[in-house]
Parts: C-alpha cells; sequence; structure tokens
C-alpha cells in the first residue's frame, strides 16, 4: 500500500525508548489534546516517538497531524490513501516503530501529567515483555471513574509471570492499556485484526506467551467512555467480529501450546462471559439479529469447549448450558434476570466508594428537601444574597455591587454565602452564611435578590418572583457556554441542557462591553435583561486614589520607586494541569533588583513558585484589584485580568507560550497576539528582551494598548457599580454609561 510521510527531522533510533502508536480517524476535535499529552508540557520523558497513521480521515485530521509535526521532529505522520480500519492502521504504524516499546494510543484519548516519564523508568527498571497500565474512565459529564480492578495493580509484584499471577486475565483487554516490547510483539506472529474487537487478538497472546510481566500502580491513561460512534455504544452487525478475533487467539494458543496451554479454560471463559455480555447489553446487537449472534455463540461454545472444562455454578452456569445447547427461547427468557445480574454487578463494584458517598448523599438530599420547605416561607422583599467563584469569599463584581447598594439602597440587607474555609475573606461588619447551612438555605429561599458572578447550585433554584442578577466575572478572550459544545476537550463536565436551564433562570446580565454582550447573549440563552454598564469591579481601579496605592504597595512590601510587576496566567480548563509558567527566579532575577515580581497563580491552581529574592506570592492575596493598581506592568497570558488593567493605563504584556494549543483546544474570539493591548511574549528570552528593550512601554505598544481600552473598556467611568444598583435595586433608570443604546435585552 502507498503511504506518504512527513519529512520533518526525528530523533535517533538510539534516543528513543517508546514508540507511541496513534491512529487517526474522525477525531479533530479530541486529538489536539491527545497530541498535547503525549509531547506537551504534561510529559517530562523526552525519549519518545509517535507515529501517527492518518487512516484517509474525512475531516482535517490529517492537516492538523503534519501541523504538529512541522513543530515538533518526535511526531511522524503517515497518511493512508484508503481507509483501512483501526487494527491495519495500527500494523502500518507498528511496521514503522524505532523504540524498544511500543505503546498504541487512541487519539479520542489522553495521557495524564508525567505518564510517559513513570513508564519509562519502570520498563528501564523491570524489562518486562509486557507492562500493564492502569487507567482511569473519563465519563461523558466529564467525571473520572479510576479502573474497578486497581486492587490488582496495588497487589503486583514489580514483576512476574502469568502463571504466578492467572487473575490478570481478568484486567481489561485494550490495546492501549499496555506498552510492549516490540521484537517480543513482532517474534510473535500476531497482528491486530479487522473490524471490531481487534485488540484481543494481539493483547491475548501477548499476556499468554510473555516471560515477563510487570503492572504500574498509576492511571497513566484516560479513556474516553461513551464518545459517540464507539463500539461500546454502537448497535451493529459487525459485534459478529468477536469471534473471528477469539478464533485467532485459539489458533494462537494450539500454536504455543507449551506455553499458552495452561491458560486455555481461563480464555475460554472470557470468551463466554464477553459474548453473553454484548447479547445482554441493550443497543448493541441488532434486535433482528440477535438469535443469530447466539447461534453463533453456541457453535463457538462447542468448537472451543476445553475437554477438562466445568460449569460455573449459579445463574452464569445455567447461563452457558443454554448457550452450549443453543437453546434459544429458554435463554432470551433469561435474559430480564441476566440484566439485572449485571446492573447488579455494576452496582456492587462501586459498593465501596458509594459507602464513603452515602453519608454525603445523605445530607445533599436532605438540604434538598429542608429548601423546597423554606420556599413556602413568606419572601423578604429587603433581602439580597450575594457569592462569588463558587463561595470562595467576598469578591469580584458582586463586592462592588454589595458595597454601592449599601450606599444607595440601605433598605437593602445584603447577606454573603461563602465556604465554610473562606469566612476570614468577609470584612468586618458584614453579613454571612456558611454555605449548606440551614440558616443559609432558609436565607437564599426567602431572598428578593440572588447576586453572583458564576451559577448558584442548580438543585436550589430561586423562588417565584425573584430577581437572579448574573455578573460573570470577564469580559471573554476564549470560548464559553454552549460555544464549547466544538471544543469537547475544555467542556469536560459541562451538562449543556443544565447550563441552558441555569441561563433560563436568570433575570440580569450584567455587561463590561459590546463584545461581551454580543458573545453572552448568544452562549448563554435566556430572556433575561442585559445591563451594559461596565464591570462594577472595575470602579476600584478607576477611583483609586494616590493614597490608596501607596498603602496596598506598603502592604505588600514594595520599596518606594520599586517597579512592581504583577504576573497573573489564566487556568488551562482544557487540559491537565496548569499555566507553562517561566521560571520567575530567573526572570526577577534579570529584570534587576529596582523590580518585584508579583506572582498570583488562578484560584483554580496551586501555587507553582516559593517566594524569594524578587519574587512575591500573592496567590492568596484578597483582592485581584488591589494587586492591579498596586503594579506598574501586567504580565498575563489570556486571563481577563486585561481588560480591567487596561483602565489603567499601564503597560500589558502578553506571555502566550502555549497560545496555538490554546487556541486549537480551547477556541477564541479573537486573535490576542494580533489583536492584544501591549506587547508580546512567546518564549522566557522573548519575555526579558520586552522588559530590556522598553518595548512594553514603547509608543507601538501604547498604541495597541489606547485601540484594546476603546473597545472593551467604553463604560469604564466608575460608575457601573452604580447603574447596576439603580436599575436592580432601586428600579430607576441606571443612568447612560458612554453608549447610550447598551441597555439591551437578550431577546433583541
Amino acid at each position: 500500500m502507498a503511504t506518504s510521510d512527513s519529512p520533518a527531522t526525528q530523533p535517533s533510533a538510539e534516543e528513543v525508548l517508546i514508540t507511541v502508536v496513534l491512529p487517526v480517524y474522525e477525531v479533530r476535535e479530541f486529538l489536539p489534546e491527545c497530541l498535547d499529552s503525549l509531547l506537551g508540557a504534561a510529559q517530562s520523558f523526552e525519549g519518545i516517538e509517535v507515529v501517527a497513521v492518518d487512516d484517509c480521515s474525512p475531516d482535517d485530521s490529517g492537516a492538523l497531524l503534519d501541523e504538529y509535526a512541522a513543530g515538533d521532529s518526535r511526531l511522524r505522520v503517515v497518511h493512508l490513501p484508503e481507509n483501512v480500519g483501526l487494527g491495519r492502521a495500527r500494523g502500518e504504524g507498528l511496521a514503522r516503530a524505532r523504540g524498544e516499546y511500543v505503546w498504541f494510543v487512541d487519539s479520542d484519548d489522553r495521557l495524564t501529567t508525567g505518564a510517559v516519564a513513570a513508564v519509562a523508568e519502570r520498563l528501564r527498571r523491570t524489562g518486562p515483555d509486557v507492562l500493564l497500565v492502569d487507567h482511569a474512565l473519563v465519563n461523558p459529564d466529564g467525571s473520572v471513574q479510576r479502573n474497578v480492578r486497581a486492587h490488582l495493580f496495588r497487589d503486583a509484584p514489580e514483576t512476574f509471570t502469568l502463571g504466578e499471577r492467572p487473575s490478570t486475565l481478568d484486567l481489561i483487554m485494550t490495546a492501549w492499556s499496555r506498552v510492549l516490547r516490540r521484537e517480543f510483539l513482532l517474534g510473535l506472529d500476531v497482528d491486530f485484526g479487522h473490524g471490531y474487537y481487534e485488540d484481543i487478538s494481539v493483547t491475548y497472546p501477548t499476556l499468554l506467551a510473555a516471560r515477563r510481566l510487570s503492572m504500574l500502580d498509576r492511571v497513566c491513561y484516560h479513556y474516553q467512555r461513551g464518545r459517540e460512534g464507539a463500539i461500546t455504544s454502537t448497535a451493529s452487525p459487525k459485534h459478529f467480529d468477536l469471534f473471528g478475533q477469539y478464533e485467532r487467539i485459539f489458533a494462537f494458543i494450539d500454536r504455543e501450546s507449551t506455553t499458552a496451554e495452561p491458560f486455555r479454560k481461563a480464555v475460554f471463559d472470557r470468551t463466554v462471559r464477553h459474548a453473553t455480555t454484548v447479547l445482554a447489553t441493550p443497543g448493541l446487537v441488532p434486535e433482528d439479529l440477535r438469535r443469530d449472534f447466539f447461534r453463533r455463540a453456541s457453535e463457538h461454545f462447542r468448537r472451543f469447549r476445553p475437554r477438562d472444562y466445568t460449569y460455573p455454578s449459579g445463574l452464569r452456569g445455567l447461563q452457558y448450558r443454554l448457550v452450549e445447547q443453543g437453546a434459544y427461547p429458554a435463554y432470551a427468557a433469561l435474559e430480564p434476570v441476566n440484566r439485572l445480574r449485571l446492573a447488579l454487578r455494576t452496582a456492587l463494584g462501586r459498593a465501596r466508594g458509594a459507602v464513603r458517598r452515602t453519608p454525603r448523599l445523605a445530607a445533599t438530599a436532605l438540604r434538598r428537601a429542608y429548601y423546597r420547605a423554606c420556599l413556602r416561607l413568606p419572601a423578604d422583599d429587603g433581602l439580597a444574597v450575594y457569592a462569588a467563584y463558587w463561595n470562595r469569599g467576598y469578591a469580584c463584581n458582586p463586592a462592588a455591587i454589595f458595597e454601592k447598594a449599601r450606599e444607595l439602597a440601605p433598605g437593602i440587607r445584603g447577606v454573603w454565602v461563602v465556604a465554610r474555609d473562606r469566612t476570614a475573606s468577609v470584612p468586618p461588619g458584614v453579613e454571612y452564611v456558611v454555605e449548606g447551612t440551614p440558616r443559609c438555605l432558609r436565607t437564599m429561599a426567602r431572598a428578593k435578590y440572588l447576586v453572583n458572578n458564576v451559577n448558584f447550585p442548580y438543585e436550589l433554584p430561586k423562588r417565584r418572583g425573584a430577581v437572579l442578577v448574573q455578573t460573570q466575572h470577564g469580559t471573554p478572550v476564549k470560548k464559553m457556554g454552549t460555544d464549547l459544545r466544538e471544543h469537547p476537550a475544555a467542556a469536560r463536565g459541562m451538562n449543556f441542557d443544565r447550563l441552558v436551564e441555569q441561563c433560563g433562570r436568570w433575570d440580569v446580565l450584567v455587561s463590561p462591553n459590546p463584545h461581551t454582550t454580543e458573545v453572552f447573549t448568544r452562549v448563554y440563552p435566556g430572556g433575561y435583561q442585559v445591563l451594559e454598564t461596565g464591570y462594577p469591579r472595575v470602579d476600584r481601579l478607576v477611583t483609586a486614589s494616590l493614597d490608596r496605592v501607596n498603602r496596598v504597595r506598603g502592604e505588600l512590601g514594595i520599596a518606594p520607586g520599586q517597579i512592581a510587576v504583577l504576573y497573573a496566567p489564566t487556568h488551562r480548563d482544557h487540559q491537565d494541569g496548569t499555566a507553562p509558567v517561566p521560571d520567575v527566579q530567573r526572570f526577577a532575577d534579570q529584570l534587576g533588583d529596582d523590580h518585584v515580581l508579583l506572582v498570583r497563580s488562578h484560584y483554580f491552581d496551586l501555587p507553582r513558585i516559593s517566594p524569594s529574592r524578587g519574587v512575591v506570592d500573592v496567590s492568596s492575596h484578597p483582592s485581584i484589584e488591589d494587586l492591579c493598581i498596586a503594579s506598574d506592568v501586567l504580565i498575563t497570558d489570556y486571563s481577563s485580568v486585561m481588560f480591567d488593567y487596561a483602565v489603567l493605563d499601564r503597560p500589558i504584556v502578553i506571555y502566550a507560550p502555549d497560545w496555538e494549543a490554546y487556541r486549537r483546544s480551547r477556541g477564541v474570539y479573537f486573535d490576542l497576539l494580533a489583536e492584544g493591548p501591549g506587547a508580546v511574549a512567546t518564549t522566557q528570552e522573548m519575555l526579558i528582551e520586552v522588559f530590556r528593550s522598553g518595548e512594553h512601554m514603547g509608543p507601538a505598544a501604547a498604541e495597541r494598548l489606547a485601540g484594546f481600552r476603546d473597545r472593551f473598556c467604553p463604560h469604564d467611568d466608575g460608575r457601573a457599580a452604580e447603574r447596576v444598583v439603580r436599575s436592580v435595586f432601586l428600579g430607576e433608570s441606571a443612568g447612560e454609561p458612554a453608549d447610550p443604546d447598551s441597555l439591551t435585552s437578550a431577546g433583541g
């Protein structure tokens, strides 16, 4: 078969320990995250190559592979002229592999952070024929569930034989769950079958023939569960392929009887169990083909049953006898009972975790019932409930609105909802309740006004007649809301139906600028009113006095005359791990003693720096606004803090080392590198040169900042909170912001 390989310069074979073979077909939406998990910052081990096989994919997956390969010599791309299927595509990749070991990875899945280094360390120390790696299932809602047989990994010695641990045959038989010594695999004269279940014609023989096995007790692989088109959720005649794949396994056992024969019975058991499970799982075997599938299973049973085979006990034993006898009517009558058995087995498999979860689930149900009862209490028209950042404390737009409401609408009593460990963030004299407590639930249920910069808990809907003010917490650079349907890597855990339902509860959306209004009214559909007032939290920056600036700088330990550089990256919610940060100590040393670097990690990320000379960790500082007014320069990547900071007319530097990966995987609304607020750097060397040359303060940067401010800060005059309070709490005209037409409705 004619193929074409990408011409990128490749590392020498001596440098390659692991070759990842990556078949690619119609996975454009998942592919960037997969490639980044293999070759990006999440992996520190360099002795890896990736052979990606474009199986004549009809989408632009092949072009994306070429784009990645042009920037990374460890990636080689094979373009097949016609579609050959997953099994043969893996074979094409294996034929080009140069590593001592080969790992077959599915291109809609991903490796976990540090997985390659952990695998490499085990391979070098133990030299196994087969290394089995543990995995976790990523559900469609984004939740992660570890392999139910993880205990087999915890109990395993570093090396063993299958005869010493026959329970290893109970593990999942997928190609991606094991790393294989390449010469060992090639010497077995096996290959991946064609069609469904193609893995098992390789995974069983390699396990049966291995002289040295090892198991790594570490989740190295995230398997995307329930993806549209996956064979585990697709009705198709191709499920008949199962029998042909097992025929190849038994042919291997016959050929390699010396080593494999002792495991014939165990493999046979797995065969029958697999076939009956496929038949019992709704939506796999088409209804009009179920009898034929059962017939094939019966023929298979009689053909391959070991001479010394004994039936299992109980319901499964009865089921197997009916399969052997070809008694489909009796088997079909038994199927509802069998499905119940499978459901119970699944439930029992999760029982260990359920035992831990039961008290929490019971408490949640009790809170919901109490809240529903409180909704029957009289409404308090003089009560407003505030929250921010999932109850992390007193902050952002809700805090600015609260402060202005105390001044202009003193008859409205404001109460904050905060997490138990964040009560210290609440200023003296501000009333608060702890989330989830009876007092909190009662207060929320009775409130006339609800103000938040994220959604309130889904299970706590507002009472009829209440007014929910959604302030959000930033101007969007990255894709948001329903636009994330096109970016599943970033949408992990997002229930879009629930999101739309949540938007339907909003009565008012506060917007800072026309760009945000246009985006949010589209991606957060609802019948709410839009108040395009500017962001209330920015008032504090606009009105900050010199005394206030000096006081905050003194509290932070910034010496008089010292230039304070605030570094505030955003969170990477489209990938494992946090932002790729520069070497902050080296950067601070290069800036010199007349500078101090303030490092502000995103609240989703743990601080990754240690305070030292010229570096101050301000990640736990309660006010990003204070950090902005205290600093002289901002360095950020894709964080919305740049839009707030722009009103200060101080230099902003964009440090975006992963811009291309971020743009592909997360999705963006405009080209930040071309339309941003100042100088741009994509490497640490470029970043320090921006400061050494003074580019960040030059006329070109100033011109970009002025244009950026005109576009994104048209209403930031220090009166945004007042406009919101007058409109929401006092029922007055909010007063005209800079654009008199900016009070709009989401319904048009």
